[in-house]
């Protein structure tokens, strides 16, 4: 699995699955509200298509008023407005293993990449630093800095490449497939950085995600499954875009890139235990409902936003609208009128050690922050906190403690372990875990 509905997760080895016949693509378009409401209305709303109809359909983009045939649950998950194990306890409520193989497969790629890129965090620690790298040399190659610009504007004379920009831009959303042809394209026929091109889509994307973006577009490169590539073909466009697009001109080879560093293996760090005393809960865009898995009330709540970390330049009005929308939704749910939403583009430290010291706390709660911006924030502020005397526990779900581990290798390795993951979690569910003690 691996284009999770259209999610954070847009790697998929596409095979050429006919259109069955009797299955019409109804219209629909969808309106990505960050709530957790909106995201279990369209879970609710999709959820009987994930058998048959999901498993003929996912790799066709029939375009934005047409996405009936995938779940685009991608964004609301990637912020754990819902979670994985919510989408996949409603689909095998609903469906057989077998007929829903697929769309479960697709929401294990997200798992996969995440747990992944834990055990293997100097992927992300290069590509940051070459992508610091590839912005100074924008400033110094006027001809790297014209072709770059031309791309991101949509301004390459290739139809469907121009249109996915604007779509991109406009709506901060594309199909799982429109990704892998984006960036084949991106790195084989223009030619560009491929970190350049993964900025973009962590800049803009609803679900913009520091694992399964920056390995997506590793894999299309040959760089995540060494030597394996992915090449954007003409018909292959033409046909799973149902003759909206027929580009000309695209490279007729993809050589897989090479990199010099290594990236060896570390075991997944443990994760901290809840504090047995009061606590300050810290929320952010990586779990907006960790408080389902507080037995008790926080002293108070404290939304941090860190959109802004993603990346040097700019992140887009969309991505940034919804990441922050998300966490809002979070802190009114709780409940709580002492709860504020504050930017790490700001000087956030000093109101959260006051809002602490205030409530007489000396623990902060948040989600596991995985590698990422939100870890970068939280790792680089840590002593800060530690010398005004307060610490900081990140607290890890069931699904993550569970799955993760199985992450070693390549995601089919993953695949096959999926009946024992499902039966790891079941064991381990209590329903008393399911809605915060503290709520009615």
């Amino acid at each position: 699995m691996c284009a999770f509905v259209q999610k954070n997760v847009w790697v998929n080895a596409m095979a050429n699955e006919p259109q069955l016949p009797g299955l019409e693509i109804q219209a629909e378009t969808i309106v990505f509200t960050p709530t957790r409401e909106a995201g279990l209305a369209r879970l609710g709303q999709f959820v009987m298509r994930t058998g048959r109809h999901y498993a003929s359909q996912r790799n066709f983009d029939f375009g934005l008023e047409r996405r009936s045939n995938v779940s685009v649950l991608s964004p609301w998950i990637r912020h754990r407005l819902i979670t994985e194990e919510e989408v996949l306890r409603a689909t095998l409520a609903r469906q057989a293993p077998s007929m829903a193989a697929k769309f479960i497969q697709e929401v294990l790629w997200r798992t996969y990449f995440k747990g992944w890129l834990e055990q293997h965090p100097s992927v992300w620690a290069t590509f940051q630093g070459d992508l610091r790298s590839t912005l100074v040399e924008l400033e110094r190659d006027n001809s790297l800095d014209f072709r770059f610009n031309e791309a991101i504007e949509g301004r390459t004379a290739i139809d469907c490449f121009d249109h996915w920009v604007r779509e991109l831009i406009e709506t901060g959303y594309l199909h799982n497939h429109a990704r892998m042809w984006f960036a084949s394209i991106w790195i084989f026929t223009l030619r560009l950085p491929w970190q350049l091109g993964a900025d973009f889509f962590l800049r803009h994307l609803l679900d913009g995600d520091p694992a399964s973006n920056t390995l997506s577009w590793r894999w299309v490169a040959g760089l995540h499954t060494k030597g394996k590539t992915y090449l954007a073909r003409r018909e292959n466009i033409a046909r799973y875009t149902d003759g909206r697009f027929d580009p000309h001109g695209l490279s007729q080879v993809a050589v897989p890139l090479v990199e010099v560093a290594e990236h060896a293996r570390r075991p997944i760090a443990q994760a901290d235990q809840m504090p047995k005393g009061a606590f300050l809960l810290l929320v952010t865009e990586e779990d907006c409902r960790i408080d389902e898995l507080l037995l008790r009330a926080p002293a108070v709540v404290i939304g941090l936003m860190t959109i802004g970390q993603r990346s040097p330049l700019p992140v887009g009005e969309h991505a940034r609208s919804f990441a922050g929308g998300a966490v809002t939704d979070a802190l009114v749910r709780n409940g709580d009128t002492r709860a504020y939403l504050l930017s790490a583009d700001e000087d956030w430290t000093a109101a959260v050690i006051s809002a602490a010291c205030e409530a007489n706390v000396s623990s902060i709660v948040t989600g596991n922050a995985t590698i990422g911006p939100v870890a970068s924030v939280l790792k680089n502020l840590g002593s800060t906190f530690e010398d005004a005397g307060i610490r900081i526990h990140q607290i890890r779900r069931d699904y993550d403690e569970v799955a993760w581990p199985h992450a070693t290798r390549g995601f089919f390795a993953l695949k096959q372990k999926i009946p024992r993951i499902l039966g790891e979690l079941n064991s381990l569910r209590s329903d008393t875990r399911i809605k915060p003690a503290y709520l009615n």
